[in-house]
């Protein structure tokens, strides 16, 4: 009975349906943390990051939604395509990216598919059916990906030794790291407070092997992007 229940409830919320993949990213510069601001990063954390991104439309699912003969998994789907009243989304593929999950009786999925201004969510399968419920579990988003044009500079805490700091240059580039453009510097804080690195600028406030507190003047060259 509850197989032929599940199954009604299937041909009740199934539609054909195709999936869009006309969608491009915008292109933004991110250049963060904001200048003159103070702040506290610890060893092995960013101090000054810098770059060129693609801002990609998602969405984040934040807790496990369940469409018949599916679960779509919490985590982030970037946005692929779109027409009149849909847009259609695929897993990330990151550290934090969601997934689709099948049952045995499922069809292999294609896409996710939301209703435009609506919490209505399906998945479609390689045969063009549609499979949708009403969800509060997920929400648009902007996610910052690196793309094929991408590059991204950062200063990395690496902690102290004696009166000296460590800071940590890095280079990427399509995702990438550049190994010949990655360095470790050592500065003196007896000598300044304030250092610099490829036209970047930072004044250390209190520094230690656990954190360090600072102040950003000014951050990398804006001509390196």
């Amino acid at each position: 009975m509850k197989a032929i229940f599940l199954s009604l409830i299937a041909v009740l919320l199934t539609a054909c349906a195709t999936p869009d993949f006309n969608y491009t990213p915008q292109t933004t510069q991110v250049s963060e943390p904001p200048l003159d601001s103070i702040n506290t990063a610890y060893v092995g954390d960013v101090l000054l990051r810098q770059g060129i991104y693609a801002e990609h439309d998602a969405i984040y699912v934040s807790s496990k939604i369940d469409v018949p003969y599916y679960d779509i998994l919490p985590g982030y789907y970037l946005k692929r395509g779109e027409d009149k009243k849909t847009e259609t989304y695929l897993p990330s593929g990151g550290d934090d990216s969601g997934d689709v999950v099948n049952s045995f009786f499922g069809g292999k999925w294609q896409a996710v598919i939301v209703y435009k201004n609506s919490n209505k969510i399906c998945i479609i399968d390689t045969a063009s059916a549609l499979t949708c419920v009403n969800s509060g579990a997920f929400e648009r988003r902007k996610k910052p990906i690196l793309s094929a044009d991408s590059f991204q500079q950062t200063l990395i805490y690496n902690g102290t030794v004696g009166n000296k700091i460590n800071i940590g240059y890095r280079e990427f580039s399509n995702s990438l790291a550049r190994p010949a453009f990655n360095n470790n510097v050592e500065y003196d804080l007896s000598e300044s407070k304030t250092i610099g690195y490829k036209g970047a600028s930072i004044e250390i406030i209190e520094a230690n092997n656990q954190y360090i507190k600072y102040k950003v003047i000014r951050n990398f060259n804006n001509a390196q992007l």
